[in-house]
């Protein structure tokens, strides 16, 4: 099947490229002509693992192609996705102005009948104004069809999330488009959800709301654990196992982040909020999140009495592991907030090291872990990387000032660490 990707953001490319490796013929476009010519080398602007090496490959069976045309991506496919970027904007909406623009180059130039689906995280009823905005600016009033299909797209794991996704939905008017996407999709062989447009719209917004109260809630529990002596490891294994709530997103730590959670949450209170009604959980879930890092600051000054003036280790600038995406990350605003204090803060992550530094500027920017513990007062967990669960505990002691970690993460067991004399911080321990 021929199809266009608009928008070569984290969606966009993963899409493009997962698409053309099934066969179909792809075209990804985007407005940032730098990008695209690199995307045409292979030259990958994100970091996700496996997709470098998936879009060199369908570059050489020429399957995907790389344009900064719109015009070029709508005349060379059946199915159009729209894949553009939704920042939000200072009341907490979503930014759709990327997406009305596409619907409008669309409409401009279409030659016959185009499938347009909605593939950005847009608040409900955005599909119906797609439909409009295309209406109004088609030129010979060829026929189109719209669909939602919202992304489950987990930064890190991506590529395995798109092959092997829990389920695809897809909100759909007729059964022409139905019979397209059920089609397209057909070659993965899982679970496909049909309901209409705006379900499918809700879908989204509503499925990261769920994951991120779950998260805060967690972070609640661990406050109480640390009140009465429990563990939140313990017992959010122990809730975890009932299959009613299930152990994902029951991790006691700094909080969420990321490009979606924070947004996403913020935009499907202002929907809610523009249909009358108060989602007073949700707004909770944001608070609680908020004052995560807070907390998270509050036990490093705790244990170090003052933070002016002292060294600080903090491992992991990205929002979390197997990516580089700082966007909200919970561990740059730690480090933020320290140096602002006067502290002197060391960092270090595997694979955010060049976007992080256009960002903290006055941080030292250390080469592994053990450079930047040496000579600090303190070492900080903020992500939970591979590399951090498999340090030399030995020789991270002989590089500290003191040997205390403040597990950010909750990655490290308190018993065994005590025991190799380490004064260990954890999140509800």
């Amino acid at each position: 099947m021929n199809i266009s990707i608009i928008g070569t953001g984290y969606v966009g490319l993963v899409s493009g490229a997962c698409f053309a490796e099934l066969g179909n013929q792809v075209i990804c476009a985007d407005s940032d002509i730098k990008k695209i010519n690199g995307l045409k080398r292979g030259v990958v602007p994100i970091y996700e693992p496996g997709l470098e090496e998936l879009i060199a490959g369908n570059l050489r069976k020429k399957r995907i192609k790389f344009t900064s045309s719109v015009k070029e991506a709508v005349k060379g496919s059946q199915v159009i996705f729209i894949a553009v970027g939704t920042p939000p904007l200072e009341n907490g909406e979503a930014d759709l102005t990327g997406v009305e623009n596409v619907a409008r180059e669309i409409a401009r130039n279409m030659d016959g009948y185009r499938l347009i689906v909605e593939k950005s995280t847009v608040p409900v009823e955005t599909c119906a104004w797609i439909k409009k905005t295309v209406s109004i600016y088609l030129k010979n009033k060829h026929k189109f069809d719209i669909v939602s299909n919202p992304e489950f797209l987990r930064e890190g794991s991506a590529i395995g999330d798109f092959n092997s996704p829990d389920r695809i939905v897809l909100g759909v008017e007729n059964t022409r488009s139905r019979q397209i996407m059920t089609s397209l999709y057909q070659p993965l062989n899982r679970p496909i959800l049909v309901t209409n447009i705006k379900s499918a719209e809700l879908i989204k917004h509503a499925s990261n709301a769920f994951l991120a109260t779950k998260i805060s809630f967690i972070n609640s529990l661990a406050c109480i654990c640390e009140k009465v002596g429990a563990d939140v490891k313990e017992v959010a294994e122990g809730i975890g196992m009932d299959n009613r709530i299930g152990r994902h997103f029951l991790k006691a730590g700094i909080g969420y982040g990321g490009s979606c959670f924070p947004k996403d949450l913020e935009a499907f209170i202002r929907i809610a909020d523009k249909l009358g009604y108060d989602f007073k959980i949700l707004k909770a879930v944001g608070a609680v999140n908020r004052e995560q890092g807070l907390l998270a600051l509050q036990k490093i000054r705790d244990a170090l009495w003052i933070t002016k003036g002292k060294t600080i280790a903090v491992l992991g600038l990205a929002f979390k592991p197997d990516t580089d995406d700082l966007r909200n990350s919970p561990g740059i605003e730690l480090v933020k907030s320290l140096l602002q204090e006067g502290a002197r803060v060391k960092v270090y992550d595997p694979k955010a090291m060049k976007k992080a530094a256009a960002i903290l500027k006055k941080a030292v920017f250390c080469k592994d872990a053990y450079r930047a513990a040496a000579a600090a007062d303190c070492l900080v967990i903020a992500t939970e990387w591979n590399e951090f669960k498999e340090l030399d505990f030995a020789r991270l002691k002989k590089k500290l000032k003191r040997p205390l970690i403040i597990d950010g993460r909750n990655i490290y067991e308190p018993g065994p660490l005590s025991k190799k004399g380490f004064t260990y911080i954890g999140m509800g321990r």
